[in-house]
C-alpha cells in the first residue's frame, strides 16, 4: 500500500491538482506526503563561465524563495486536510534526477505529479520532467492532468 507519497511541484495549477489528489488519497489510507520543489540554479553560459554573471545570487535566491512557498501550499493544504506532511526544497540542474532520488532517499511508496500535456512537437523539444521520471523512477508514478 501506498503510505508514503512524493509530491513534486512546480506551482502550476497541474501541480495544485497532483497535490489535491495527493493528500487525498493519503488522508483515506493513513498516509502522509513529502511536498518537493525543485529549483534551478541559475542557467550560466559556458561561453561566459569565467566571466563575471552579475545577478545569479540573486537568481539563486529569488528561485528558492518560490520554491519555498510552493512546499508551504502543501504543507497548508495537507494540515488542513489531517495528512502528515514533510516539505523539501532542493536545487537541481536535472528535475527529475533530484525527484526520483528524493522518493529513493526518503523510501516513498509512490509519486503523485502533474503535467503539462505538451503534444507534437514541443513534447519533443521540450521533453518532459514527467516523462523522465516514469522512466526512471524505481516506484509508481501517478500522474495528474
Amino acid at each position: 500500500m501506498f503510505k508514503t507519497i512524493l509530491v513534486p511541484t512546480d506551482g502550476s495549477a497541474n501541480s495544485e491538482r497532483a497535490i489535491k489528489t495527493a493528500i487525498d488519497f493519503a488522508r483515506q489510507v493513513d498516509g502522509k506526503v513529502i511536498g518537493l520543489a525543485v529549483a534551478e540554479p541559475y542557467p550560466f553560459s559556458p561561453i561566459a563561465e569565467s566571466a563575471y554573471i552579475g545577478g545569479s545570487e540573486a537568481f539563486e535566491q529569488r528561485s528558492l524563495e518560490v520554491a519555498k512557498g510552493h512546499v508551504s501550499m502543501i504543507a497548508t493544504a495537507a494540515t488542513a486536510a489531517g495528512v502528515p506532511c514533510e516539505t523539501i526544497v532542493a536545487q537541481s540542474e536535472n528535475p527529475h534526477e533530484e525527484i526520483v532520488d528524493t522518493a529513493q532517499r526518503l523510501h516513498c511508496d509512490a509519486i503523485f505529479m502533474g503535467t503539462h500535456g505538451r503534444k507534437g512537437l514541443s513534447r519533443l523539444f521540450a521533453g518532459s520532467v514527467t516523462q523522465k521520471v516514469i522512466a526512471s523512477s524505481p516506484v509508481p508514478v501517478t500522474v495528474i492532468r
